[in-house]
């Protein structure tokens, strides 16, 4: 009886009250989640940070959780066990996830069947943890969204994170033309190896004219904007007619002069992978895993940090210059 009573606790990250990162607090009593029908158990080795995460715990987000809560969707680890109905996986089994329903910064979480996918041997547990939120956002703005076609040519304002490096990829072996900003020598260069054909550093104050002048009179077709409060203003002048902005990120407002789109005829568009439907789910995920199969899909891990730094890693997320790959917690 002993036994079954030490294994059903365990470390978790909990969210009491919404605010800065001094609100996550790590927990060594958190009960195992146990899944329900439909449902599998999780025994996380890694867990992919997010800045939609930060913004969440923040309170000033959309959506908001009831209180308390545990952070994370991307995780990756082995199948600890199965709730009834699924045949799709058993104990044992390496897998990713896209999102959680216990919250993913803990040693255990449960997530629906549906939002879970095989880890092939090839990628390991921290990048299996970069996988879901990122790729899947950046094929929805770029496909589902942005309607990329082959042949156009796709910036991608903010390359060097986690979604950023997941958009070169995609971009790059779907055949587009590919360009990226990053904010340091080092951050180019790692955009430069996953995909881009060009590479720009945003914290040049001469390099949207850089950018106009390798894309020409003709300008850009797509923009994946990370940053929109920064930089719409300045997305709309590097757009080709029927040029169109994906809002991937945005951390505040912006002024713009609508008559920009007028002239161009061109759009701003929302991305939100919370609003994708099953069969969009379904295509991201065939996609993806066609990727890993295929080896240009390839998660570009930055830092790493354990589960008594999760404050640290909210805070440098959103604080530090210069992303490199996606940012993991380790367990």
């Amino acid at each position: 009886v002993a036994m079954a009573a030490t294994r059903s606790v365990m470390r978790a990250v909990r969210v009491f009250e919404f605010g800065g990162p001094e609100v996550l607090k790590l927990q060594s009593d958190v009960l195992v989640p146990v899944p329900k029908e439909n449902q599998v158990l999780i025994k996380v080795h890694a867990c992919g940070v997010n800045p939609v995460e930060t913004y969440i715990r923040s309170g000033t987000y959309a959506r908001k959780p009831a209180l308390p809560y545990t952070p994370g969707s991307d995780v990756a680890g082995v199948i600890e066990s199965v709730g009834e109905h699924v045949t799709a996986f058993k104990k044992g089994d390496r897998v990713f996830t896209l999102e959680t329903v216990s919250g993913g910064y803990a040693e255990y979480a449960v997530a629906a069947a549906n939002r879970v996918f095989p880890l092939p041997d090839k990628l390991d547990f921290r990048q299996g943890a970069a996988i879901g939120v990122p790729y899947f956002t950046a094929y929805r703005a770029l496909f589902q969204k942005g309607c990329a076609k082959a042949g156009e040519s796709v910036l991608v304002h903010g390359a060097s994170g986690g979604v950023g490096l997941a958009a070169c990829q995609i971009a790059r072996a779907c055949g587009l033309k590919v360009l990226g900003t990053a904010g340091t020598e080092e951050g180019m260069n790692v955009i430069l190896r996953n995909g881009a054909h060009q590479a720009f550093n945003h914290r040049d104050p001469n390099y949207t004219e850089r950018i106009k002048a390798c894309t020409g009179p003709g300008g850009v077709d797509i923009i994946i904007e990370m940053l929109s409060n920064i930089n719409l203003d300045a997305d709309l002048q590097l757009l080709s007619c029927a040029g169109r902005v994906m809002v991937v990120g945005c951390r505040g407002r912006i002024e713009i002069n609508p008559r920009d789109t007028m002239s161009k005829e061109s759009s701003i568009i929302g991305v939100s992978l919370f609003l994708a439907t099953e069969e969009e789910r379904h295509e991201c995920a065939t996609a993806v895993l066609d990727g890993i199969e295929a080896g240009w899909l390839k998660p570009i891990v930055g830092l790493e940090y354990p589960l008594e730094k999760v404050a640290k890693a909210h805070e440098d997320i959103i604080c530090s210059s210069g992303a490199r790959g996606k940012m993991v917690l380790l367990l």
